[in-house]
């Protein structure tokens, strides 16, 4: 599949012409998935992530396909790669083509630019601003195309992700017929795999065997666009989520032959991020037959391989899993600790009904929180899915309040709900009190090990000794002295 250098030879065209065919040449092997194949087209001018192409001696239009093709690349190798500042360098590349697309007056370019530059916020978990510069792209273009349909594509994922599922679906159905006519496959094949993924979101349980076969019908249909594009990578994201499907079919044994198909896959094209999404839903696989210890593997596996990439929205689910996975194993220390971090980093980028679903899994899975934590965690997820419209979520939610109002007619909770519910929040307070009160509690358990405590936790010794250090120091005290080992004798 992959392509390393260009299939003709370019040297007799013009300075301008030359990079103009390397961003052409480059741009259709990304549709492709042969990042590695579209990074080498591009060498002679633009030499690796982080660093700014060369665009001396070129026009000021030419200048800007550079910059903007750079940027494109930077973001899909630094996710395949785990590069965690790789949306940050793609950011600055792309707004940097903006300004020269402005200069010129190309508009059309400039809404191509920022609809990639929502990307890069979507990426990052910024759904708030990824959506405004889709909806401003979207504004500024006046024919149909691929530009736009790669626009509304973005728009529908970021609807999507803030589990605006009907939002998301309408602007798929009322573009149908645009998605229908371009010739982009890969365009094309994102169209299928993202319907199949809001119908997933919306199926009900009283009609669930056909919904989730309509499902699978699109990611097949998805399956086929990317097969004609020759895109392994997005083949590989079609054969994860049949594998989901499957799972929610309790046909676990096929759920798992595409699981395998799709890190089969992954693990080929050496795309990291992409490989760990498959761990997660491994791990939620293996949660619901039941195999607890199976998906606490696969589980951590995914968070490290997030969070060392600097995907929050992702990192958020796995930690997610992997909470639920260290519940049902009895694990309920390390468990809330995953919950509540979960909650932070979805709240931080801005991704509320994840960190809603996160509170809510505290509630369902840890049966022995505090009355404070258990009203709190209710409260926020009433908050944070509000606008959720998934019927699962809230029968979900309805399951909580029932836990709540069991705990306050058996006298556990004093206080009503409207008391705790208008106090004045800090809510990075709330978290940093719960934080401490775990590391405390871990290191009771402990007796005052800092390896232990982390072992517990599920962390680092490195990763809690600077916790502790940076944002707990009144623990410090709580730690067991070091001992230093006695020197070898020679």
């Amino acid at each position: 599949m992959r392509t390393t250098s260009l299939k003709q030879d370019i040297s007799h065209l013009p300075v301008n012409e030359q990079a103009r065919f390397r961003c052409e040449a480059a741009l259709e092997l990304k549709d492709k998935g042969d990042y590695a194949g579209a990074q080498e087209i591009m060498r002679p001018l633009w030499k690796r992530v982080g660093s700014r192409p060369d665009t001396t001696g070129l026009y000021s239009s030419v200048a800007a396909e550079v910059l903007l093709c750079a940027g494109i690349l930077t973001g899909w190798i630094g996710s395949k790669n785990e590069i965690k500042e790789a949306d940050n360098y793609a950011r600055d590349l792309i707004t940097e083509s903006i300004t020269f697309f402005e200069s010129v007056g190309d508009l059309r370019k400039v809404a191509e630019a920022r609809t990639e530059l929502a990307y890069c916020y979507w990426r990052a978990g910024a759904l708030d601003e990824a959506r405004i510069m889709f909806i401003e792209a979207l504004q500024k273009l006046t024919t149909a195309g691929n530009t736009q349909a790669n626009a509304l594509l973005g728009l529908s994922v970021v609807e999507w992700s803030d589990s605006r599922y009907n939002e998301s679906l309408k602007i798929l159905t009322d573009n149908a017929s645009l998605f229908e006519s371009i010739p982009n496959h890969t365009l094309r094949g994102f169209y299928h795999n993202q319907r199949a993924m809001i119908f997933r979101k919306l199926v009900t349980p009283d009609n669930k065997t056909e919904q989730l076969n309509r499902v699978i019908a699109e990611y097949e249909a998805a399956d086929n666009e990317f097969k004609k594009a020759r895109n392994t990578v997005f083949r590989a994201h079609v054969q994860n989520n049949i594998g989901n499907a499957f799972r929610d079919l309790s046909r676990f044994r096929k759920a798992h032959e595409y699981l395998d198909r799709a890190r089969r896959l992954t693990v080929s094209v050496r795309d990291k991020v992409r490989t760990a999404q498959v761990d997660d839903s491994r791990a939620q696989a293996f949660i619901a037959e039941e195999k607890y210890v199976q998906a606490q593997t696969a589980a951590r596996h995914a968070v490290r391989s997030f969070d060392k990439a600097g995907r929050q929205c992702f990192l958020a689910e796995a930690l997610i899993t992997y909470g639920i996975a260290l519940a049902r194993l009895g694990k309920t220390v390390q468990a809330e600790f995953n919950f509540r971090k979960a909650i932070e980093v979805a709240h931080q980028a801005g991704a509320l009904n994840r960190a809603g679903i996160a509170a809510l899994s505290l509630i369902e899975e840890i049966n022995d929180l505090s009355p404070e934590v258990l009203m709190s965690a209710y409260e926020q997820a009433g908050e944070w899915l509000s606008t959720n419209q998934s019927q699962d979520i809230w029968q979900r939610f309805k399951a909580a309040g029932k836990k709540l109002a069991m705990k306050m007619r058996e006298g556990r909770i004093q206080q009503s709900p409207e008391v705790l519910f208008n106090k004045p929040r800090n809510f990075r307070q709330d978290l940093l009190d719960v934080e401490r009160k775990m590391i405390g509690k871990a290191l009771a358990e402990a007796n005052g090990s800092v390896t232990h405590a982390a072992s517990l936790l599920g962390m680092s010794y490195q990763a809690l000794a600077y916790m502790i250090k940076s944002r707990h120091p009144d623990l410090l005290k709580e730690r067991s002295p070091i001992r230093r080992r006695a020197p070898r004798g020679r």
